[in-house]
């Protein structure tokens, strides 16, 4: 029964990615004056437009005792220019009904807008205003930094926050990937607005940037338009592609006692980058291992048979330099080292055998046939668009993407099994009651 409604999924999912609108969803690609490179997909049913900014301007160019300079730098952008303050910047988009947000990750700081087509011209004069003239307000460095430091606060009572945190920490030591974005209380506290005014100056540069615009637009017509309202948006340094963790954390077990009756735990090691020859042979045996959800093997172990994990999954996240695996479970304190053998027992199990022709056309249906659904909007494409540029992938990648995962073999699930799942290797990570919890 399972298989069957499997199959009747795929079929359903593969029918919606031969819809005309998947066609369109190649980009064209062109560089602007300033070397900003601009991704377009023109989308005509609705009149909205939706923008995705990325810039070479994440965490890792930051100092060690700066830790969350990037984030505190992108998250103030909107919060005050050279011509507006912060809310005279939220009532314009509040006016011509915008949305604006801004973040930043390890690699990349980003910007998204959408926004009416008619309105376009506007967004765009705001949009080159962020970017070449922000003036971080103290008042707002001090709001924003409460905020963060509460966020942080926070999420030390979240376990499986605390869980994650320590398992990079383990994995990259010394190196900004093995610190969180946000930085620590202490860091952030420290930072000053000097810091962020010469953080944005030298890194938020077009040359180190990708905008993909994605709607009711032409590439022309972007492209001028663009042109024009960031035509002061002037090119800046470049810097180096992110370069892997230079030290990788030895297997260990890390214990972090919480009052919970149930342990959150993270089994894992170093991964693969994202452009990897096998990335695609790696994430059809991930699906099978645990990152199938009910399908899985360890689904199925875990929770199914034995009623040890409400939650138990795999990955494989892969970045521009590097990448890690984890396998995540939650459960009850007192059967947390049955649980965690028995997550070693599949990892061992599937370097050992080859899966079968039915778990290996299941992944293989449900990675293809699930994959036209992660773009429900336009933002959601201006966002892949953007991955696909970052990671170099080609901009026929969406139309290659089922024929890379369907060339994936019995034989090379069982080979990428035994060369990337190192069950020697594992950093093991185990929030919650340590007194209840019995580990070997």
């Amino acid at each position: 029964m399972k298989n069957l409604l499997l199959k009747l999924i795929a079929l359903f999912v593969l029918s919606l990615s031969a819809l005309p609108a998947q066609a369109t969803m190649v980009p064209m690609r062109s560089v602007l004056n300033n070397g900003l490179v601009l991704l377009t997909s023109e989308q005509r049913a609705l009149p909205m437009v939706a923008i995705e900014l990325m810039i070479d301007a994440g965490s890792r160019h930051e100092a060690a005792n700066q830790a969350g300079l990037a984030n505190l730098t992108s998250k103030l952008l909107t919060y005050g220019t050279s011509r507006r303050s912060a809310l005279q910047i939220s009532e314009t988009l509040d006016f011509i009904g915008a949305s604006l947000s801004s973040g930043a990750g390890e690699n990349v700081a980003s910007l998204s807008m959408t926004i009416l087509k008619k309105d376009l011209a506007t967004g765009l004069e705001l949009l080159a205003e962020i970017l070449t003239s922000s003036t971080f307000p103290q008042d707002e460095i001090d709001r924003q930094k409460q905020a963060i430091i509460a966020a942080i606060r926070a999420q030390e009572e979240d376990p499986g926050t605390v869980a994650g945190r320590a398992f990079a920490a383990a994995l990259f030591p010394q190196s900004a990937y093995g610190r969180p974005v946000e930085g620590t209380e202490a860091s952030v506290k420290s930072l000053q607005g000097r810091s962020l005014k010469d953080f944005f100056t030298r890194f938020y540069r077009p040359n180190r940037s990708i905008i993909s615009v994605v709607g009711d637009v032409s590439e022309r017509e972007i492209s001028q338009a663009l042109n024009q309202a960031l035509r002061n948006w002037s090119k800046g340094m470049t810097s180096p592609p992110p370069a892997a963790p230079n030290q990788i954390g030895p297997p260990q077990t890390l214990r972090i006692n919480k009052d919970l009756t149930q342990a959150n735990i993270i089994l894992g090691h170093a991964g693969v980058p994202r452009r990897h020859p096998d990335y695609y042979a790696i994430q059809v045996m991930n699906y099978i291992l645990g990152g199938g959800g009910f399908s899985s093997r360890a689904m199925d172990s875990i929770r199914n048979e034995r009623g040890l994990a409400y939650s138990v999954y795999s990955y494989f996240g892969a970045d521009q330099s590097h990448g890690s695996f984890q396998f995540v479970m939650q459960t009850k304190s007192e059967s947390a080292g049955e649980a965690i053998r028995l997550a070693q027992d599949e990892i061992r199990k599937l370097r050992e055998q080859p899966v079968s022709e039915q778990e290996l056309s299941d992944a293989k249906n449900y990675l293809t046939g699930s994959f036209p659904l992660r773009f429900d909007t336009n933002r959601q494409v201006a966002g892949f668009l953007g991955q696909v540029e970052l990671f170099g992938l080609g901009l026929d990648f969406p139309n290659r993407y089922g024929e890379l995962i369907g060339k994936v073999s019995r034989d090379d699930v069982l080979r990428v099994a035994k060369q990337f799942l190192q069950p020697e290797k594992l950093i093991t990570v185990i929030v919650g009651d340590q007194k209840k919890i019995a580990v070997k």
